[in-house]
């Protein structure tokens, strides 16, 4: 006799998640430690599957051994009882920059008491068999997807700026095409946060806020004494001008401005004063936006982001985003993009989907979509009563399930490709 379970668990931003699958994985592994490389073979000598790891250090390290062994899922429990929170990446590491990009399995973070049961279970010798459910990760409620992307100015924060970076090149092109076709709607934003009132006169507030510390992001150097200040960022939100490779200053912004055709007195005074002790109505918009409303929790963590409504977690990169997007698309509505083979599985081709079909006239009801597959009720088009073909004068039309007979009167012979009736005699 088995246990069937639901729980909640947290995914991390650096996993490819599978969203619109989901994934039966049987669950026969637990380790307590963390090596450069794990020996995840059992009895038979067959790789363990999904896996639970308990142990102390980086989230990501856990993740990259255990995919080194072969599995292809890891849960993570952790060791404190404590909300579940999105696992970000490490801080800024060398080391950690040449793996987590190549991380490409799916892992998550239980509480620690589902983990303690789970562990107890399986030392016990029972199967534990886990479902992974992405299916309805992300809302799929229209035709149109909204998305938001939350980042900052400031393209040297190390490991994060460069796979953003990345991402925004390689996606270019699909976004354009998605957004011309007026499949998604597109939404940027800038993230900043404020100064507790405790630490508005420090200095690390002063260099890191404007507008009297209402509005900040973190020093890019993490010295206070030279180089960018935070500051320079958060008024580079307002200009929305990168500040890529130290080349940034003030000149090159407003040539930059002056070469688009832009007015730089307009910007100037929509950025208003930062020396202000008053709101600033741009920020303060961005700002009210971060807050978590509905389905979408707070954005803390640059980047973020967003596709209807529901933060996206996993890899920044083109595949798994363009999944992200294409399943939530409502069934039937995706565009030709998202039935593609390296981004869909066409569930139509093997046994019709489970839909019927009329193998003698090439008719099925099966509907391949991103999130599955669909079974239409199908209705023959009468092409004759239609008057879609066998028109000409001397054509008599019958009507077939799929197609239809035409034939002509006397010894003509009837040419489909021209619709009409031609003598067999000279």
């Amino acid at each position: 006799m088995g246990t069937r379970v639901y729980l909640e668990e947290a995914h991390d931003d650096y996993e490819v998640p599978s969203y619109s699958e989901f994934k039966a994985q049987d669950f026969t592994g637990v380790r307590d430690h963390c090596m450069d490389y794990l020996d995840m073979t059992d009895s038979s000598g067959e790789s363990e599957r999904c896996l639970l790891i308990l142990v102390d250090c980086f989230f990501a390290l856990k993740v990259w051994n255990v995919q080194n062994t072969g599995a292809s899922a890891v849960l993570v429990a952790d060791d404190i009882e404590e909300p579940l929170i999105t696992m970000d990446t490490p801080e800024e590491d060398i080391k950690a920059a040449k793996y987590i990009q190549n991380i490409t399995i799916p892992s998550a973070l239980l509480d620690k008491s589902f983990g303690e049961n789970l562990k107890k279970v399986i030392s016990n010798g029972d199967m534990v068999n886990v479902n992974l459910d992405w299916r309805e990760s992300v809302p799929h409620p229209d035709d149109r997807v909204e998305y938001e992307l939350w980042t900052n100015s400031n393209d040297e924060c190390g490991i994060k700026c460069d796979m953003l970076m990345d991402f925004v090149k390689d996606f270019k092109g699909a976004a354009q095409l998605l957004e011309r076709g007026g499949y998604t709607q597109f939404t940027p934003h800038y993230i900043t946060w404020y100064c507790p009132m405790a630490f508005t006169i420090s200095k690390q507030c002063k260099s890191q806020c404007i507008n009297h510390s209402r509005y900040c992001a973190p020093d890019l150097e993490q010295d206070f004494s030279s180089g960018y200040d935070g500051k320079d960022v958060v008024i580079e939100n307002l200009r929305q001008c990168p500040m890529k490779e130290k080349k940034y200053n003030k000149e090159c912004a407003d040539s930059v401005i002056k070469s688009l055709g832009l007015d730089s007195k307009k910007i100037e005074k929509c950025m208003g004063d930062p020396n202000a002790d008053s709101d600033n109505p741009v920020l303060k918009e961005e700002q009210d936006a971060q807050v978590g409303k509905e389905t979408r929790g707070d954005v803390t963590i640059l980047p973020t982001l967003v596709v209807n409504n529901r933060q996206y977690r996993g890899k920044l990169a083109k595949g798994a985003v363009l999944k992200a997007f294409c399943s939530g698309f409502e069934e039937t509505t995706e565009p030709a993009v998202c039935l593609s083979g390296d981004v869909e599985t066409n569930e139509c081709m093997d046994k019709n989907g489970g839909c019927w079909q009329d193998k003698s006239s090439n008719i099925t009801a099966c509907k391949d979509t991103f999130r599955g597959r669909v079974c239409d009720s199908c209705e023959d088009v009468d092409e004759c009563k239609d008057k879609k073909a066998c028109q000409c004068p001397e054509c008599s039309c019958k009507n077939t399930w799929g197609s239809y007979e035409c034939t002509c009167s006397g010894d003509n012979l009837y040419i489909r490709e021209h619709d009409s009736c031609i003598s067999t005699t000279l």
